[in-house]
């Protein structure tokens, strides 16, 4: 039980757009079950539950379930429908997604939370919530009980960008570089621990950092599995980087945007993978230099 256990399901008319269906009301909903998926494309926690939400829209959509994903930006480059339509292209989500680029969604839930789950039942009220990873057997048990089912759960596994934190090993918190939310930013050549700084001319900005001339580095002290930057080339061609590991190239630990040797290409507005350490995890120092000026950072996820 919830406090929006007797609250209807707001409406969705405040959508600027609709992908993947024709905007969807009340009578298109009436009668079926829905699950809401609150997401932004660069939320390293929202792409960990995807699995799920999709594995779940495709095994019970032929009992009533109607899955609807909103998409809300948190970053101004999140306004662009060409980019959360690749984002929606690139999961293969094949679900309803409601463009919510004016935060008019969000607001009638009153939701503050990427991702967040609403469950609703057959009269359009709000029967659970869910906000954040984690809880996916309880979840899907409740989407059977609202459908009135009762067989062996689907589950899902995130493979990729999309696998599960190494949460025993996360010691990291998410970071941000622009002055709105910066902490923990060091001018120091010698980084402890979750400590990070600028090496080159950079533009801070209140969401991101912009590099201004090519050879700029970013340099971060993390522990953690999996090591994640969310770039943007702004208006630039694609722009090269090269990560390295404690000073050298990540071999075996590079992640899925970068080669062995550190190599990656700077293309579009998303998350980039840049570590996934292999053996043990332990203390480690990530610097990723950009070999041309214009990229734009905003936030460091750990996992």
């Amino acid at each position: 039980m919830t406090l929006f256990s007797h609250v209807h399901m707001p409406s969705l008319d405040g959508a600027t757009e609709w992908l993947n269906s024709e905007p969807l009301g009340p009578a298109e909903l009436r009668g079926h079950v829905v699950v809401v998926d609150f997401w932004t494309f660069t939320c390293i926690n929202w792409l960990r539950t995807e699995p799920y939400v999709r594995a779940w829209s495709r095994a019970y959509r032929g009992d009533g379930l109607i899955t609807i994903g909103v998409h809300t930006p948190e970053f101004s480059m999140e306004h662009d429908v060409a980019r959360v339509r690749k984002a929606v292209a690139s999961m293969d989500i094949d679900y309803p997604v409601a463009v919510d680029s004016d935060y008019a969604i969000w607001n009638a839930f009153d939701n503050h939370y990427w991702p967040a789950l609403y469950f609703v039942d057959q009269e359009g009220v709000i029967r659970d919530t869910h906000f954040g990873e984690g809880r996916y057997e309880q979840s899907e048990r409740r989407i059977q009980e609202l459908l009135g089912i009762d067989r062996p759960l689907v589950g899902a596994v995130g493979v990729g960008i999309e696998a599960e934190a190494d949460w025993s090993h996360l010691r990291s918190p998410e970071t941000y570089l622009g002055y709105a939310r910066s902490e923990r930013q060091s001018e120091s050549g010698h980084l402890h621990l979750d400590e990070w700084r600028l090496d080159g001319e950079w533009r801070v900005g209140p969401e991101s950092v912009v590099l201004r001339q090519s050879g700029g580095s970013i340099v971060y002290r993390f522990h953690a599995r999996d090591a994640h930057l969310v770039l943007s080339p702004g208006a630039h061609d694609p722009i090269p980087f090269r990560v390295r590991l404690d000073g050298d190239a990540p071999d075996a630990s590079h992640g899925g945007d970068v080669d062995a040797e550190g190599n990656g290409m700077l293309a579009d507005g998303r998350l980039y993978q840049l570590i996934r350490v292999d053996g043990d995890v332990h203390d480690r120092t990530l610097e990723i230099e950009f070999l041309a000026p214009g990229a734009e950072a905003y936030v460091f996820t750990f996992g």
